[in-house]
């Protein structure tokens, strides 16, 4: 199963609505894909229902249809995982709806994460819960590959979400804090994977397969840079500039000397298309795919064939970068 998480350590990047864009352009060029709101905020699945079916889902009491509803009886004490319920949003499409509720599970991940390393039957059925759910719901889905946003920090849910990813795709913008963000993602992520590693020779065969953990980083791709007159601002092009060194020295863990122009490991740019957000919120669609009828006349016409042509240059990278095929699963 290829799932790929899209992470940073730093908010405001535009990553859920990337991880939108990205999910429905795969869907456009024939592949099979599962979306795994990972978030406690749920913004993913905001961005994708109505507020009608929203409210279906999150009814007063239990939520039996999102992805906490799926793990709960785990945390709970009253059971293991259950098979999650699949949003159909189109044709091959299909999303695992976030849950506020997951910010309860927290406390219960990080105790049970050390006790991995100690071989203990619960802790490796808490760590991959994540991996279990959305495993069988891909291979229900004949998913093609998984993509999963996650919140802007470094804690349990995140690192459980990142054990049940196979890769990792970083956004990021060209500021400071981006920059500084990317120094702390980094070691964490090699840390994360090292320990997955050391502990799993520990976990018992009675449990099944279990996820290896890889988190391969495959790329950053450079989120809402601004443009004047085709070439980047001056501002973001200081920023713009120090990112290839700061990519390949934390998250790689590789000296930065002799980066390569253009870097390789720069996916793709998105520019930030300000006029068309909004539009695509209210038609609940993403924004390549905007038409008239929606608002996009004129200069927004040109812009919905630029966006069209940028997310499908950065999905066509991802697929050659994690090596995903089309009826793979």
């Amino acid at each position: 199963m290829i799932s790929i998480a899209f992470f940073n350590n730093k908010g405001g990047v535009g990553k859920t609505s990337l991880v939108y864009h990205c999910a429905w352009m795969f869907t456009e060029l024939g592949f099979s894909v599962l979306a795994v709101d990972l978030d406690p905020q749920s913004n993913l699945s905001i961005m994708a229902l109505d507020e009608e079916r929203l409210e279906a889902l999150w009814p007063d009491d239990d939520h039996p249809k999102t992805l906490h509803g799926a793990i709960a009886p785990l945390f709970g004490g009253t059971g293991d995982v259950r098979p999650a319920h699949i949003e159909p949003l189109s044709e091959g499409l299909g999303l695992l709806v976030g849950d506020l509720a997951l910010s309860r599970i927290e406390d219960d991940l990080s105790t049970e994460w050390p006790r991995c390393l100690e071989g203990r039957e619960r802790a490796f059925r808490v760590t991959t819960a994540f991996w279990r759910v959305i495993h069988e719901a891909a291979t229900r889905h004949q998913a093609d590959v998984v993509l999963i946003d996650v919140g802007p920090n470094l804690g349990a849910i995140n690192r459980a979400a990142l054990v049940a990813s196979s890769h990792v795709v970083v956004p990021v913008a060209p500021d400071l804090f981006s920059l500084q963000g990317l120094k702390n993602l980094g070691p964490t992520l090699r840390q994360w994977r090292a320990t997955w590693e050391q502990a799993l020779p520990k976990a018992a065969s009675a449990l099944g397969p279990l996820p290896q953990g890889e988190m391969t980083p495959i790329g950053y791709v450079l989120m809402q840079h601004a443009e004047r007159l085709g070439r980047p601002t001056k501002a973001y092009e200081k920023w713009q500039g120090r990112l290839p060194a700061a990519y390949r020295e934390s998250v790689l863990g590789k000296a930065s000397s002799g980066c390569e122009t253009p870097d390789p490991n720069l996916i793709h740019r998105i520019k930030h298309y300000r006029s068309l957000m909004p539009m695509a919120m209210e038609a609940r669609k993403p924004m390549f795919k905007l038409t008239a009828a929606d608002g996009a006349i004129g200069a927004h016409q040109s812009n919905v064939q630029q966006c069209q042509s940028d997310f499908t240059a950065l999905v066509h990278a991802i697929v050659e970068r994690a090596g995903i095929e089309r009826g793979a699963n």
